[in-house]
């Protein structure tokens, strides 16, 4: 069977939902859809309805049929037969079929991921294939193995790093063409809950971009100040700095994201790779280049940076050819 030119990306987190129209050849995107119905939403959704656990994967699947139909409608095609990877938390305990962790090591090169795929059914008229997470002995990650996958690693006997930034960051050690150590740091859901649930709260205000007035500056002492050990006395700082009249709510800002930040790039300054990957959204990768920098990391191994789009794109579709010829006879 001739492969169709195209596939459907589905990136499914556990509060985002995304599914993109893609060609295969160059990976351009023809249509796009987005909604809040992440993992987290739909797993309610489906314990209210009460339905009989066999029924799981097709009531996952009647979201995605939704947004592909107005996909069909903005891109003026009929898309049935055309195959569906998913990747994310979909394939967790609050997703539409939970997959065992792959076990690192596992190759950069996306060949021994775990996966499921599903035959298309009346309903569903499209094969699906279901990409799961990966786990070490005390860490997991789902969605951002792939995004690895994505960033072209070389198969080198160097140290590597893979460095996603995100609620819960990712550092994930390469070497000779295989993902071999992994470690979360809760850097994004700490900044959240210390912005907006803390005592800080009433002492920082979003607002502005790194490049804007003393931002920069305050980020940059942030990042310094995050090299101390004792971050819980760093981050009242934040309060006393507001209450002293130092900086601005918007200032404090960015000297709390430098010190949550630098906190978690300590570890690099002990133990150089000989080449960091950072991909993830822009607002991040921005911040996190810009900690690079303050710390003299960048300037002693080379930093590329990339999309979170362009390496979960890359990355589905290098996983997708290791599996489309038993995919399309499913």
């Amino acid at each position: 069977m001739t492969p169709p030119p195209t596939f459907l990306s589905c990136d499914w987190g556990t509060t985002a939902f995304r599914l993109r129209l893609v060609e295969r050849d160059t990976l351009t995107i023809i249509a796009e859809e987005s909604s809040k119905e992440g993992n987290a939403a739909t797993a309610e959704r489906w314990q209210q309805a009460r339905q009989p656990p066999e029924q799981r994967v097709a009531f996952y699947l009647n979201i995605v049929r939704q947004h592909i139909q107005r996909l069909e409608a903005a891109a003026e095609t009929a898309l049935a037969g055309v195959p569906v990877v998913i990747s994310g938390m979909a394939s967790s305990t609050i997703g539409m079929a939970e997959l065992p962790y792959k076990p690192l090591p596992f190759a950069v090169d996306g060949s021994d991921l775990l996966t499921k795929t599903i035959g298309p059914t009346a309903d569903f008229p499209h094969p699906v294939l279901l990409i799961s997470g990966v786990r070490s002995d005390d860490d997991v990650m789902r969605g951002e193995e792939v995004q690895l996958v994505g960033c072209g690693f070389e198969n080198t006997p160097e140290e590597q790093l893979f460095l996603h930034p995100g609620t819960h960051a990712k550092h994930v050690t390469v070497q000779n063409g295989q993902a071999t150590a992994l470690k979360t740091y809760m850097t994004g859901e700490f900044f959240s809950l210390l912005s907006t649930k803390s005592i800080l709260a009433a002492s920082v205000e979003e607002g502005g971009k790194l490049a804007e007035g003393r931002h920069q500056q305050w980020f940059a002492k942030g990042v310094l100040d995050g090299q101390q050990a004792n971050l819980l006395h760093n981050a009242f700082l934040v309060r006393t700095n507001d209450l002293f009249q130092k900086n601005s709510k918007p200032e404090n800002y960015f000297y709390l994201s430098g010190l949550l930040i630098g906190s978690e790039c300590h570890e690099l300054l002990a133990h150089l790779p000989a080449r960091i990957v950072l991909a993830g959204e822009a607002v991040l990768v921005d911040l996190y280049g810009a900690a690079l920098r303050v710390l003299g990391i960048a300037h002693k191994c080379p930093v590329t940076t990339k999309t979170a789009q362009e390496t979960t794109l890359h990355g589905q579709l290098a996983v997708l050819k290791q599996h489309l010829a038993a995919l399309l006879t499913t």
